[in-house]
């Protein structure tokens, strides 16, 4: 059930749920400015262009992911460009490229997390929740997703401390369901104090990328409750450098490019490298380095 809500939040990401300010913004006309102010106006600068966010539906006419598709030739649809000649049709259609390059991405971040797992031996949550993270990453910025996951897992954790303090004896469901209520009381905190804070960023957070955060959580409390907070601090730092990294690749714009112009090379090129790795039964280098006497013995 967890998973198929964040794949739902991956869609309504894609599909530019996340800002729904922007756009409208955007298609608001402006007020045309008076006679005088147009005489004494004096040309500034052209902007530097911002960089563009795939979580985000392009709001332009003719956006750069799609002129790339626009000015890429093809040759026959069979046997080495079905899947081009799929995402054509599919933007033609009305799908976003945004969309359609962060799901050609997600399985070269899912590699890029089992490798950084198997070979170099960080941990983590699993692989869903750190590709999941970097998505909130990609949508909301690092700064302001670390910073949300932090009080997130604050809150539940001195949440839990009270109640074992107060020797409040609960179910596992409805303590995790007061955690949670708890949890959303401090989100509505920040982001009622977004104003007198004058941080912009925390005004465009989308509740899918909260609920995420929130799911990063759970994991946490259920690992302390498990093990140790020792384990599920360690676990979680791990998470985050696992997210960060595969932040950096979905932000890589060359990589966009590349997934969004060559689809089937991408594609099948991840699928060789998943069978590969996991063939992999050596050392991961962490070990190499916890058990190096040994190994120089």
């Amino acid at each position: 059930m967890r998973k198929i809500v964040l794949l739902l939040a991956f869609f309504f990401m894609g599909a530019s749920v996340l800002q729904p300010g922007v756009a409208l913004a955007k298609t608001l006309p402006s007020p045309s400015p008076s006679p005088e102010a147009t005489a004494s106006a004096t040309p500034s600068p052209t902007p530097a262009p911002a960089p563009v966010d795939i979580t985000q539906k392009s709001t332009e006419s003719l956006g750069p992911l799609e002129k790339l598709l626009q000015d890429q030739k093809l040759g026959k649809v069979w046997p080495f460009n079905p899947i081009k000649y799929a995402i054509r049709g599919s933007v033609s259609a009305g799908v976003p490229a945004n969309t359609i390059v962060l799901l050609l991405l997600l399985p070269i971040v899912a590699f890029v997390i089992a490798f950084t797992r198997n070979v170099v031996g960080v941990r983590g949550f699993g692989i869903f929740l750190p590709a999941a993270l970097s998505v909130v990453f990609v949508a909301t910025g690092p700064v302001v997703g670390i910073g949300l996951f932090l009080i997130i897992v604050a809150v539940s954790t001195i949440v839990r401390l009270v109640l074992r303090k107060l020797k409040i004896k609960l179910q596992y469901l409805p303590r995790m369901s007061f955690i949670l209520w708890a949890v959303v009381m401090g989100v509505l905190g920040v982001l009622f104090s977004a104003p007198l804070l004058q941080f912009s960023a925390l005004a465009n957070v989308s509740i899918f990328a909260v609920l995420i955060l929130i799911l990063l959580a759970e994991d946490f409390n259920r690992v302390q409750l498990g093990k140790s907070a020792k384990t599920a601090v360690n676990l979680t730092v791990e998470t985050l450098i696992l997210a960060l990294i595969s932040f950096m690749f979905l932000t890589f714009k060359p990589l966009q490019e590349f997934v969004l112009l060559n689809p089937e090379i991408s594609l099948l090129l991840v699928a060789a490298l998943d069978l590969a790795l996991g063939k992999y039964t050596g050392l991961r280098v962490m070990e190499f380095y916890r058990f190096r006497k040994l190994v120089r013995s």
